[in-house]
C-alpha cells in the first residue's frame, strides 16, 4: 500500500472506531497506568506523553503517569513493556525509533515490533526535513542526487546513529543510488551548530525543532518526508512533490502494550484515546510539535506498525549501524 491510499484507510478505520462506545468494564483500571517513554524527558514524545497521560486520566478515572527508560534506541523502553504482565497498566508511547528502527540496529534484535506488542492507538504522525545550509547549492531533492552523483559522495549529518534523520539517509542513499555519508552527532543540538557553519553541508531530522532556523534564514529547509505539507512549513515541498514518491517516511507517535493484551483492554484505551485526538487543545498541542493527530483503529494502527517495520529493517541491517 503506498503512502497516501495507508493514510486514507487510516482515516477510514479511525472514523469507524472513535463512534465505538467505551465499552463498560467492571473492573480495569483499578490502579495507576504507567507509560513508558523510549526516550529523556523534555522531547516530543515525552510531552505527547504527558500530555496524553493527563487527557486519559480524565477518561479513565485513574492516574496515569509517565515512566522515562531511554538507552539502545529506543529498545529499553520497548523491551520493559514486551516484558511487563499483559493487563493494561504498563504501555509504551509507541514510535518509530523503539518499533521501526532500533531493535534492527542492535547484535541480537530484543523483540519482535509486531508480535511482541498489542498496538492499541495512533496518536499522529510528524515528518522529518531534509535541510542545507544556505551557503550551498543545495535547493531541491533533484539537486543532492546530482551534486552527489557528480562529486562521488555528498555528507549528511543527523541526531546520531539509528536516529530517524541517519536512517532516513540511508533511505535516500538507496533510492537515489548515489553516495550519501552519514556524519553522526550526540543529539540534534550540535548537528544543527555544525550545518549553520558550513562543516556538513546537509542535515536530516524530524522537522519541529528547525523551524526558527528556517524563518531566520540560517538553515535552508528543501524538503519535508511526508506525502502532504506541513502545517508548520507550508511553504516547504514534500519528497513526493520532488519527485522522490518511494521516499515518504513520517516519524510516528501511538500507545501500544505487551502482546495478548484482553480485547475489552485494547478497545477501551482505543477509543478513549481516538476522543482525546478530538479535542481542539489537544489537537492545538500536537500541531505545535507539528504532529498531525490521525485517529485509527487497533487494527490500521497494527498495520500501520508492520508496514514501517518491514520498510525500514533492511535499511537499518544494510546500514551496517550496530547499537
Amino acid at each position: 500500500m503506498n503512502p497516501i491510499s495507508r493514510r486514507s484507510a487510516l482515516r477510514t478505520l479511525g472514523a469507524g472506531a472513535a463512534a465505538l462506545a467505551l465499552p463498560a468494564l467492571a473492573a480495569w483500571p483499578e490502579r495507576p497506568i504507567k507509560i513508558i517513554v523510549s526516550f529523556p524527558a523534555g522531547g516530543a514524545s515525552d510531552i505527547v506523553a504527558r500530555v496524553l497521560a493527563e487527557q486519559l486520566a480524565r477518561k479513565l478515572g485513574q492516574a496515569v503517569v509517565v515512566d522515562n527508560r531511554p538507552g539502545a534506541g529506543g529498545s529499553v523502553g520497548g523491551l520493559a513493556v514486551t516484558h511487563a504482565p499483559a493487563d493494561g497498566y504498563t504501555l509504551l508511547l509507541a514510535n518509530s525509533t523503539p518499533l521501526s528502527i532500533g531493535p534492527f540496529a542492535l547484535e541480537k534484535q530484543p523483540y519482535d515490533p509486531a508480535l511482541g506488542f498489542s498496538h492499541i492507538a495512533l496518536i499522529g504522525t510528524a515528518p522529518c526535513v531534509v535541510m542545507a545550509n544556505p551557503q550551498t547549492t543545495l535547493k531541491t531533492m533533484a539537486d543532492i542526487e546530482k551534486q552527489a552523483r557528480a562529486s562521488g559522495r555528498l555528507d549528511f549529518g543527523s541526531g546520531g546513529p539509528a536516529s530517524i534523520g541517519h536512517i532516513y539517509g540511508e533511505l535516500m542513499r538507496k533510492e537515489m543510488k548515489v553516495e550519501l555519508v552519514h556524519v553522526p552527532y550526540r543529539g540534534g543540538a550540535p548537528m544543527t551548530t555544525d550545518l549553520i557553519a558550513g562543516v556538513v553541508p546537509m542535515g536530516i531530522d524530524v522537522l519541529t525543532a528547525f523551524v526558527p532556523y528556517f524563518k531566520s534564514g540560517q538553515i535552508r529547509p528543501i524538503a519535508v518526508t511526508s506525502a502532504t505539507r506541513s502545517a508548520l512549513v507550508p511553504d516547504v515541498p514534500t519528497v513526493v512533490e520532488a519527485g522522490y514518491k518511494n521516499l515518504v517516511l513520517e516519524n510516528f507517535f501511538g500507545l501500544s502494550g505487551p502482546a495478548k493484551l484482553p480485547a475489552d483492554v485494547v478497545a477501551r484505551l482505543n477509543a478513549a484515546t481516538n476522543e482525546v485526538l478530538a479535542d481542539a487543545e489537544f489537537k492545538k498541542k500536537m500541531g505545535e510539535l507539528g504532529i498531525a493527530t490521525q485517529p485509527a483503529s487497533a487494527a490500521g494502527f497494527t498495520a500501520f506498525v508492520r508496514e514501517q517495520a518491514a520498510q525500514l529493517a533492511p535499511v537499518v541491517k544494510g546500514s551496517g549501524v550496530r547499537l
